[in-house]
């Protein structure tokens, strides 16, 4: 089954406020605090959290779930493309586009690319490890062991015993890989 970058998720948030909202000015509506969160702080202070901190909150978590998938199952070389198509998007509209050009869509631009490099680690680290295993293993040159006589048969009737009979087919020892070439 083919997936796709969770990372699309937060993509298609941030544009559904900007463009659905008709945002004019996002970096101040994504400033807007959490009311309902204050913290206090060891030091005294009280922290409340903004909009911005909750979507790059939601970001790097869909960031931990694409790691968790891709390490558990490892990603196609299709999710790999939609992940640098994700990554070149989100850089190219932070770039050109004038409603993206804020430091939260640029943090939310490098956990894009973080992903994509990610992954590409993850199944180089995959394809290396599958090499590994494939390497033949060294062989060692075959072993016979010679052919045991059994004991001369005597034959009351003749006066001689006949020649010793050896057994029908030899043991071969199958030959054993060692390392080397």
């Amino acid at each position: 089954m083919i997936g796709f970058p969770l990372l699309i998720i937060p993509f298609a948030i941030y544009h559904m406020i900007v463009f659905l909202l008709d945002v004019k000015d996002p970096l101040k509506w994504w400033g807007t605090e959490l009311y309902f969160m204050p913290v206090a702080l060891k030091s005294g202070d009280a922290w409340t959290g903004t909009l911005s901190d909750a979507f790059l909150a939601f970001s790097l978590l869909m960031l931990m779930f694409e790691f968790i998938k891709s390490a558990r199952h490892g990603k196609s070389l299709v999710e790999h493309f939609l992940s640098l198509l994700l990554a070149g998007g989100t850089a190219a509209e932070f770039w050109m586009l004038p409603r993206f050009g804020n430091s939260i869509f640029l943090l939310f631009v490098v956990i894009c690319f973080v992903d994509l490099f990610a992954g590409l680690a993850a199944s180089l680290r995959r394809a290396r490890r599958a090499v590994v295993v494939a390497q033949p293993v060294p062989v060692e040159p075959a072993r016979v062991e010679p052919v045991r006589a059994e004991p001369a048969r005597v034959d009351p009737a003749h006066p001689f015993p006949t020649a010793p009979m050896p057994r029908a087919e030899p043991v071969i020892i199958e030959p054993v890989q060692k390392s080397g070439t």
